[in-house]
Order: structure tokens, then C-alpha cells, then sequence
């Protein structure tokens, strides 16, 4: 089959498989824990030290940040990256497409408890598309009668060899917030990104494709979006690893997240009764 309903680490998923590739989706969180194209290794990273509970965020995968990203505007008690990684989704949809994909749709619609951290009524759903490519689209209705500011992103955690030997293309030029000194606003030279110490940066005016090229794999990962004015690049290190309850101390060389997202200047207003539209396609190239 190509959609089967399944129990992981003890929460409800869905297992989708075709004669190009797989994925899981946790109906909590409508959370992508893994994709694997045929005749690749597995793309996205899991933490082994991941909750797995309702209301616990996951780590790893594809979180999906929303309706606002990173810690919330003026209440410090409110959850990190938003509501909806929290909660648990319904399935709408399960289509087998004409191209051999299979797509699976979830959605969420605000309710009276999360009226009360966010008081703008909205419906979500994320589209999950399973091929050879790994389509997400992330869709958020204003279902009230004003507009509201809306941070997002897809939080992706992606497989990688060696974080200390990747490279990242696409974001040469590009001014970002440097996370690590203050918030410091700083410009990407003209040669691929390489990491070598803990970072957490936001690129701004960021809307290229970016490419994570993994000589250990000897693979490239193809990261192109759509509705997307910013790009966020992090990983831990070793300290801020061991310093989280669940990260493994010695799994950050073997992640990295490059997000498309919308944060710091390209945080969208969205008006009463429109759908804004995020999307992100990742596609796996042999070396």
C-alpha cells in the first residue's frame, strides 16, 4: 500500500511508500521524522534522544514553526516556534499522484486553547508530497476579521557525513543575523559556507536555492523554495549539545538545518481570508 497507518516510538504516523522513495509523517505536529529516496541514504536526522509524547516538540526531521518563530514576541511562557508542532493533526487527504508521487494532507484549525496564546483565528495544513523529491507545502489561512503577523519556518534537520566538512552554496552576498554575536547583522563572502564552530544565523532577503554538497556521502542535497524570504542555517556544536535534554552530546556532526522560513525582516502580514503559501523541495543528487 501506499499509505499505512502505523504506530511509531508510540504515537500515531503514517508510513508513505512508492517506486520512487518513503516518508513518515507524526500525525503530532504534522512532523516528517524521515524521507529516503530509492537508492539514497536517509535524508532527514533524528535525534536518539527525541521526545516522543504528545505535546512534546520532536527533534529532528521537519518541525513545522508557526505562527511565529523562535520565542514568542511578549510572553517568554509561550511555547518556542509556535503552537502547532504541539498539536495533534487531522489527515485530510491521501492522493496517488500521476507521476508515481503520493501526497498526504494534514491540517490543524485554532481552537479556544490556542486562541488564548494567539488571538487570531487560522486554519493550517501542510501538504507532504513523497517521490524522488520530498515536497512540503505549508499553507495558513486568517480565518478572522483582521490581519496578523505570522513567522514561520520548516525547520528541517538534514543527514550529513560531517557537518565539518559540508558546504553550503547559494547564500553568497547575503547579509544574515549572526545569532552567535548579539544579533550582529553580517555579510556571507563570495565562498561556500562552511561550518566550524556552533551557529545559529538568519540570512535575510534569502529566496535562492541552497546546496548542501557532502563529500563523505558523496551526495548533494538541493534545497529550493518557494514564499520564503529568509533561510536559516544552525547547528549546535558540542557544548549547546550536550546542554539539551534532547540532543545526544555527540550526534551535532552528523546534522545540519538549513530552513526556509520567514523571520526577523520577512515576518508576512497576512489579511483577513488569505492563504499564505510556504513551500520547500528537496531533491538528492549523487556526487
Amino acid at each position: 500500500m501506499t499509505f499505512t497507518a502505523i504506530t511509531d516510538h508510540g504515537l500515531p504516523a503514517l508510513r508513505v511508500a512508492n517506486d520512487l522513495g518513503e516518508a513518515v509523517v507524526h500525525l503530532n505536529g504534522a512532523h516528517v521524522t524521515h524521507f529516503q529516496p530509492h537508492g539514497h541514504q536517509p535524508v532527514l536526522w533524528m535525534s536518539a534522544a527525541s521526545n516522543f509524547a504528545d505535546g512534546k516538540p520532536m527533534r529532528g526531521g521537519v518541525p513545522l514553526c508557526s505562527p511565529w518563530f523562535g520565542p514568542h514576541a511578549t510572553d517568554a511562557k509561550q511555547p518556542a516556534h509556535g503552537l502547532v508542532r504541539q498539536r495533534r493533526w487531522n489527515v485530510i487527504g491521501q492522493n496517488e499522484l500521476a507521476d508515481g508521487r503520493s501526497q498526504v494532507v494534514l491540517s490543524l484549525i485554532s481552537d479556544a486553547d490556542m486562541l488564548m496564546s494567539w488571538p487570531h483565528p487560522f486554519a493550517i495544513s501542510l501538504a507532504v508530497t513523497v517521490g524522488s523529491t520530498l515536497t512540503l507545502e505549508l499553507a495558513i489561512r486568517n480565518a478572522g476579521s483582521t490581519p496578523f503577523l505570522l513567522g514561520e519556518a520548516l525547520h528541517t534537520y538534514f543527514a550529513v557525513s560531517d557537518v565539518r566538512t559540508i558546504r553550503l552554496t547559494g547564500l553568497a552576498g547575503t547579509t544574515y543575523l549572526d545569532k552567535m554575536d548579539g544579533g550582529a547583522r553580517k555579510v556571507q563572502g563570495p565562498e561556500p559556507l562552511a561550518i566550524s564552530a556552533q551557529t545559529d544565523r538568519v540570512y535575510l532577503s534569502a529566496t535562492d536555492t541552497v546546496v548542501i554538497d557532502d563529500p563523505g556521502l558523496a551526495r548533494t542535497i538541493t534545497v529550493s523554495k518557494a514564499g520564503s524570504g529568509a533561510t536559516v542555517v544552525w547547528n549546535p556544536w558540542l557544548e549547546k549539545a550536550k546542554a539539551m535534554a534532547d540532543f545526544g552530546d555527540e550526534e551535532w556532526p552528523g546534522m545540519v538545518c538549513v530552513e526556509a522560513a520567514n523571520a526577523a525582516d520577512s515576518i508576512v502580514v497576512v489579511p483577513p481570508a488569505f492563504t499564505h503559501h510556504l513551500t520547500q523541495v528537496i531533491t538528492v543528487a549523487s556526487r
